[in-house]
């Protein structure tokens, strides 16, 4: 009988790099759970608005304030409720809008608000199909409603009062 023993490499600096990427958010879903399932999860005690919850890197990687803004929307949650106040329900509707979103933008380029161009030297065109972000007082393209502004976590977000009218389900 043979006694063979395996063996692993010792722990690199390339391996400890990953310790890094580890404490980032899940990027769509790991660790066996489902994106809403791991935002809801994360969210359990967390005071802070929704959309500074799912904008944080730790909860969800990739969505900035344009995108949350735009998931958010879509989902029909006030972004100033608080991330431990959203069901489950309400995760797996924001996860949904926040895939659609994302792969939307990438379609198109991405979105250019100034000057930027891809490289391919084209802007990006998910500008022209966004429904709240950079609208404040401008009608809902929903609703018709007047679109608010407002800073929150020091950013600029923008809400439609009737659309968004979910102020938390718990």
């Amino acid at each position: 009988m043979s006694s063979r023993r395996s063996w692993a490499p010792a722990p690199s600096s390339r391996f400890r790099a990953c310790d890094s990427a580890r404490r980032r958010g899940d990027a769509p879903a790991q660790r066996g759970q489902t994106p809403a399932g791991a935002m809801n999860f994360s969210a359990r005690r967390r005071r802070i608005a929704v959309k500074n919850h799912i904008m944080d890197s730790k909860v969800v990687v990739g969505v900035g304030n344009i995108y949350a803004a735009e998931a958010l929307f879509g989902a029909g949650i006030r972004p100033t409720v608080p991330a431990c106040r959203v069901t489950l329900v309400g995760y797996q509707r924001l996860a949904l809008q926040i895939s659609q979103i994302l792969a939307r933008a990438i379609q198109v380029g991405g979105t250019t608000l100034r000057d930027f161009v891809g490289s391919d030297g084209q802007p990006g065109y998910f500008r022209q199909s966004l429904n709240v972000y950079g609208r404040a007082g401008e009608a809902c393209r929903v609703c018709s409603s007047l679109l608010k502004g407002m800073v929150l976590g020091q950013r600029s977000t923008v809400y439609c009062p009737e659309c968004q009218k979910f102020s938390g389900w718990r």
